[in-house]
């Protein structure tokens, strides 16, 4: 018998014409004029097994180079095994009905655990036979199973899929159609899910998704944190009939705009022990039993939910917290929710928050009808001109300049098929202009360098240029200004308030290919500049300047020129405009600037600063403006930042700028294959923003990174620093780079490192500030043993390398310590005191019982293996843990070394069985634990709901939390106080003769704090 057979059944056929009369239309009704495209030939009867022959044109389509596009014609498609799309392709269905893949009833392997139809995937093993390791991380669920295909994962670019149903028939309760784990420009658009008994129709999300229905399933969408983790925009999407909930995630930065719920028990659920940065915006519950959404980990920073704007009916709970049971109500049969927050909650600027749920809802006669799309549809294919019917190349060679303004100035829609189309002026466009491709880096629009019209010194002179007012589009292309003609700007749009730029790429900088399809390396062989000299970063203006009353809509954007500055500036407007899910990265001063704004929303904007260019990057900067909404922001560094940097976002003379969900970090997914085999790893940097915001015209700072609400008003009250017992905070020195890694000796003499300088101080009261030593061993962390003898931690070499030295002897004594195995030592371990593990990067979804593995559960686990190997200090009674170190980059002092020892603040010291304080980042949380062998560390207990870079304890029992200030708790967990730093405070070390001094070390400056010896 046929695997999967349907169509012998009449009720089979009758479901699946039923199903066919309730689908969406078709959006490219006829295949546009793409002379590059792959046309899938299969014959779509939904009886004959399709797999093979949708795979070949996939498979065709990505040996090209730099991907493809493939094309599915209208038909009813039957696969059998999991379908993977390549990176950078992406395919469409075309006809006057919306082709579908279906999964017949009962097919193997979709039974049990997770089973997905098709797989955003990452590149197919190209194996050497004598390179016997796994390929890194296979993606679980792939039918039949393998380990020859990687997953996708935070490079994998352009992939995409748009106009194709999907349809999981019955007997599939493991089945999900779209495995959709990936990065910049991947989108899934106006697809139409019936999900029937399957698991769910999206199981991982990433970047954007428009247009989307999700019918039936046990979850329309099943979700973890995004490959890249940053965040998820749905916009214009319903589900119905779910029969668990609608949407189960955690750690997803969802944001949902313009999105319907109904006939389900539950809207959103947040998985148990986890949070997320979740916004909703225009949001319709109905009938929804349960609770329009379930708030987990309640009383956690990475807990941050709002809404705007929210009609519900027949929704009795509008808001229920899983860990304390209360509620939030609806307000009778039919209401408004205008807003609802909670988390951590700002009073203003300056001030540390606190955990608060804010509503304002009010009843309703009756639900207004549905709101307008917020994404414009495209005009139907059959108005789309293709330039290469009017003289255009797009051989990257002839200057298409005049071919492309013709184009525009005789039709209203032009189609840019794939190609690199030179230009040599700028392509002004009408008011009334479309001009749409189908992918950003295969449909081009060229500058070269050094085009004279773009040279010198002079005011923007635009790639591409619109028209002021009207309602022009632009999509699915990218605009490359090169990296030689200082007076680019890429895209100056002064179009209206009903304009729309979508799924636009400017070229250059991270995920830029060639006309070949290989892939640019931006980078000079030390990560310092561009390869070629001449091309300045930093150079240019904006990549997408909105400016003279411009506005519109701005979807799916990804701006990682490094020769721009900013990425996106919005000037001299009050147009009302709305960004949605931009990624902005990589710029040298400013990745996204306001001037002169007002009117505008800020819906997941994602930035990205790189090592090499964006030390001194801030991630968003506001300028005289107001009336600004900015929602589900993430401003991340990444692992490799060598440098500290004051704020992430940084306002200047502005007024009600309304900040919901702020995610500030520094974590990183890596993944590495070594002798040991293949990992995925995150990774810490040392270096995320020391603020969220900076507001420079009144001199204040937000500490906390992570924070629900914060309105920003024009006059702020001044701030008092606050204290603990009269504990008065002193400054002993400054000017270090990036001081870390203190610790002190038996005498209370502090010893520390300033990593950049690769120099070890000391300080002491007879002393003061000295030198310990001063030579170019790469030293990131110290302790001290009962000798005095400091045992230094090094980044140099492929594992690192663990030193002793003793204070106060000629410079040219150090001892050099091998790892050995572990042993039974009457010595006490030394184990980093801040980390970060949630394993964030690798699936947690038990495929037996569908319940993901908590962070605490996780860090639980992780802290609990001991470590084969470890460093034991000259006088043997100070025993270091040899943690794996991963490596990136060369082997030389270019490359990157990580480990959790290597990736701390500073260490913390303890005996077998002792009780130690540590703090995990990615929970932003202090625990307690029992020292074991190795390193491990037991019997964790939750002590207090705040930390993240360190901790330390005094002689009275009392705990000190570093995490923006200085939180003191007593040794209960209650919170008694607070000891606020004019900067920062990463490591916390209690010195001093007596041990009552409390020294704080921050990136640039030491300072110290004298703790009374009085009652709690």
């Amino acid at each position: 018998m046929m695997r999967g057979l349907i169509g012998t059944s009449a009720a089979v056929l009758a479901l699946l014409l039923a199903q066919a009369a309730s689908a969406s239309p078709s959006v490219y009704t006829t295949a546009p004029d793409e002379p590059s495209a792959v046309t899938v030939s299969a014959m779509g009867d939904g009886r004959a097994d399709d797999t093979a022959a949708v795979q070949q044109a996939i498979d065709t389509a990505a040996a090209k180079g730099g991907g493809g596009i493939v094309f599915l014609p209208a038909g009813t498609y039957r696969i059998s095994r999991t379908l993977f799309l390549w990176p950078g392709v992406r395919i469409f269905g075309v006809g006057e009905k919306r082709p579908v893949i279906v999964l017949g009833a009962r097919t193997p392997g979709f039974q049990k655990g997770v089973g997905h139809m098709l797989v955003f995937a990452g590149s197919p093993r190209e194996r050497d036979p004598k390179d016997k390791r796994e390929i890194a991380f296979p993606p679980p669920g792939i039918v039949p199973a393998t380990k020859e295909v990687a997953d996708a994962n935070p490079g994998t670019f352009y992939s995409a899929l748009g106009n194709i149903d999907f349809r999981i028939l019955d007997g599939n309760p493991a089945a999900t159609a779209i495995r959709f784990h990936s990065a910049q420009h991947s989108f899934v658009s106006h697809v139409d899910f019936d999900i029937g008994s399957g698991l769910a129709g999206l199981y991982h999300v990433a970047n954007e998704a428009e247009d989307l229905h999700f019918r039936g399933g046990r979850y329309g969408i099943l979700a973890e944190k995004p490959s890249p983790a940053w965040p998820f925009a749905l916009v214009d999407a319903t589900f119905e009939g779910q029969r668990d909930a609608a949407i189960r995630e955690h750690e997803a930065g969802l944001t949902l705009l313009n999105v319907s719920i109904r006939n389900t028990p539950v809207g959103i659920e947040i998985d148990r022990g986890y949070g997320d940065w979740l916004w909703g915006q225009d949001v319709r519950f109905e009938n929804v039993s349960k609770a329009g959404v379930i708030i987990s980990n309640e009383r956690n920073v990475y807990t941050q939910i709002g809404f705007q704007n929210v009609l519900a009916t027949n929704t009795p709970v509008f808001a229920r917290f899983r860990e304390s049971g209360r509620t939030v109500p609806g307000k009778g049969g039919t209401y408004k929710v205008s807003s609802f927050t909670h988390g951590l909650t700002l009073p203003a600027m300056g001030r540390m928050g606190e955990y608060r749920t804010q509503v304002e809802a009010g009843p309703l006669g009756a639900l207004p009808g549905p709101s307008a799309p917020a994404i414009r549809p495209l005009p139907p294919v059959s108005e789309w001109v293709s330039v290469r019917t009017l003289g255009a190349k797009g051989d990257n060679r002839t200057d298409d300049t005049a071919a492309i303004q013709k184009a525009i100035d005789t039709h209203k829609v032009v189609y840019l098929p794939a190609g690199f189309y030179v230009v040599s002026e700028t392509l002004r466009l009408r008011p009334d202009t479309v001009l749409v491709g189908l992918h950003p880096s295969l449909s081009r629009i060229v500058l070269p360098d050094g085009t004279p019209a773009w040279q010198g010194v002079g005011a923007p002179k635009a790639l591409v240029e619109s028209a002021s007012g009207g309602d022009a589009i632009v999509a699915g292309i990218g605009l490359d200004t090169g990296g030689i003609n200082p007076r680019a700007t890429a895209l100056l749009w002064k179009a209206g308030a009903n304009s729309m730029v979508n799924d636009v790429k400017f070229q250059n900088g991270h995920g830029t290919n060639r006309f070949d399809g290989t892939r640019i390396d931006p980078y000079n062989n030390n990560g310092t500049g561009d390869p070629d000299a001449a091309k300045r970063w930093d150079g240019q203006y904006a990549s997408l300047w909105v400016t003279q009353g411009g506005g519109g809509t701005f979807a799916n954007i990804w701006s990682p020129s490094t020769f721009a500055h900013p990425g996106i500036l919005i000037s001299d407007t009050r147009t009302p405009g709305r960004l949605i899910q931009a990624s902005v990265e990589h710029h040298v001063r400013t990745e996204i600037g306001l001037n002169r704004v007002q009117n505008w929303e800020l819906l997941a904007p994602q930035t990205e600063g790189e090592a090499g260019e964006s030390g001194d990057a801030v991630a968003l900067e506001i300028r005289n403006s107001s009336n600004i909404l900015v929602a589900n922001f993430h401003g991340y560094r990444v692992t490799r930042t060598r440098k500290p940097a004051p704020a992430a976002v940084t306002l200047y003379n502005s007024h009600d700028i309304r900040f919901r969900n702020v995610h500030v970090n520094g974590e990183s997914g890596l993944g590495t294959c070594d002798e040991n085999g293949c990992a995925t790893f995150l990774r810490l940097t040392k270096f995320p923003f020391d603020n969220a915001i900076r507001d420079v015209t009144h001199g204040l700072d937000v500490r906390e990174r992570e924070f629900a609400v914060l309105d920003v008003i024009g006059k702020p009250e001044p701030v008092a620093a606050s204290t603990f017992q009269g504990a008065r905070v002193k400054k002993l020195a400054d000017g270090f780079h990036s001081a870390g890694g203190g610790a002190v000796d038996a005498s209370g003499k502090l010893y520390f490192i300033d990593r950049h300088f690769q120099r070890i101080w000391s300080w002491s009261d007879e002393g003061r500030l000295e030198i310990v030593r001063d030579a170019a061993l790469d030293p990131v962390n110290l302790s001290v043993d009962a000798s005095g003898n400091l045992l230094v931690l090094s980044s140099f070499g492929r594992n690192g390398t663990v030193y002793s030295l003793k204070p106060g002897t000629p410079d040219t004594e150090l001892t050099v310590i091998a790892p050995t195995a572990r042993g039974r030592r009457n010595a006490a371990t030394v184990m980093p005191v801040n980390w970060w593990n949630n394993g964030e990067f690798k699936d947690q979804l038990d495929f037996k019982t569908y319940e993901f593995t908590t962070l605490s559960e996780m860090f639980a686990r992780d802290m609990a293996v001991p470590k084969a190997q470890e460093y034991v200090s000259p006088d043997g009674s100070l025993a270091l843990p040899a943690w794996r170190v991963f490596a990136q980059g060369p082997a030389d002092h270019r490359g990157l070394r990580f480990s959790d020892s290597l990736d701390t603040y500073g260490f913390v010291q303890g005996r077998a069985g002792e009780r130690v304080y540590v703090t995990n980042g990615s929970e932003n949380r202090t625990y307690s634990g029992k020292v074991g062998a190795g390193g491990a560390l037991t019997d964790l207990k939750v002590f207090a709901d705040r930390g993240g870079e360190g901790v330390a304890s005094d002689p009275q029992g009392r705990v000190y939390v570093a995490n923006g200030q200085v939180f003191v708790y007593s040794p209960q967990g209650q919170e008694i106080g607070r000891i606020d730093v004019p900067e920062r405070p990463l490591q916390l070390v209690f010195g001093g003769k007596d041990r009552q001094t409390l020294f704080i070390l921050t990136h640039h400056a030491l300072y110290a704090a004298r703790i009374d010896h009085g009652p709690e």
